[in-house]
């Protein structure tokens, strides 16, 4: 995701103002350039959630002998306190120092801190991530990102709740967009190979929201749930609707990639 949020918005308003059949073009903007701030933002924090459960997981693994915790040569340095099975809570620092390129092409820096109450895959445990200077390429990522397992659904599969508060992201150019989540993931393949974050996928359903950079506040609604895969990193399907600045009619739709306003429909880089 080696995009800047300005210079992609700057495109999508010069696209806007040749629109000459769109009412109210004014709105229409603002609430393009919202929508396609939001699909850069939205992935930045399921992209925390994803590392934050292989952080885990590592962590599961290092305390029961199986491996030792990485080095900065192939990925972040993880730190358990205290490194055994059994003892709760435990503090599970990750630290990226000053950039790791990790494998699926995205350079991270900062440290990420989370407090586990249990392991990964224990039913009923929570996973509370903050940020310390915490960067996704060149977007500074801000909030507490909280992850809890609920346990296995009627598919034999494992659903966690998820709850972003005070998500906050700064482009390098200090264009700020804020975000919450309260969302459930369901981890529809890839738990079998715990270590290897990359065969993951899941499933989100639940509720988002945001204000812009321009102001602008919206939400959004899971119509079909969004499949989210990590290797490579995507989102291959899903419908969201959103409600912004009193529009209806508006979507999101990941199979496609297209955003809808107004009946007009604009592509979007997923």
């Amino acid at each position: 995701m080696k995009k800047i949020l300005v210079p992609i918005l700057a495109i999508v308003l010069m696209g806007c103002q040749d629109k000459e059949n769109v009412n109210n073009d004014t709105a229409q903007q603002q609430t393009l350039a919202a929508l396609l701030e939001y699909t850069v933002v939205n992935k930045i924090f399921q992209d925390v959630g994803n590392n934050g459960g292989d952080a885990v997981l590592s962590s599961e693994s290092s305390a029961s002998g199986k491996s030792s915790v990485k080095s900065e040569v192939d990925g972040p340095t993880i730190t358990v306190e205290p490194l055994d099975l059994t003892t709760f809570p435990k503090t599970i620092t990750v630290d990226y120092g000053t950039g790791v390129l990790c494998q699926d092409g995205i350079n991270r820096k900062g440290i990420v801190t989370i407090v586990s109450t249990g392991w990964y895959r224990s039913v009923g445990s929570m996973h509370t991530a903050t940020f310390d200077n915490y960067y996704h390429e060149n977007f500074k990522v801000e909030g507490t990102h909280v992850v809890e397992n609920l346990g296995l659904n009627q598919d034999n599969n494992l659903d966690y709740g998820v709850t972003i508060a005070d998500g906050k992201v700064t482009a390098p150019t200090g264009v700020v967009v804020y975000y919450t989540e309260n969302t459930t993931r369901t981890w529809i393949a890839g738990s079998d190979t715990p270590l290897n974050i990359w065969d993951d996928e899941y499933l989100l359903n639940g509720n988002q929201s945001g204000v812009s950079a321009a102001g602008v506040e919206y939400s959004l609604t899971v119509e079909e749930p969004l499949h989210f895969i990590l290797l490579p990193r995507g989102i291959e399907s899903g419908i969201l609707d959103v409600d912004i600045a009193n529009l209806t009619d508006v979507k999101i739709n990941y199979g496609n990639n297209t955003i809808t306003i107004f009946g007009q429909i604009y592509p979007f880089s997923s």
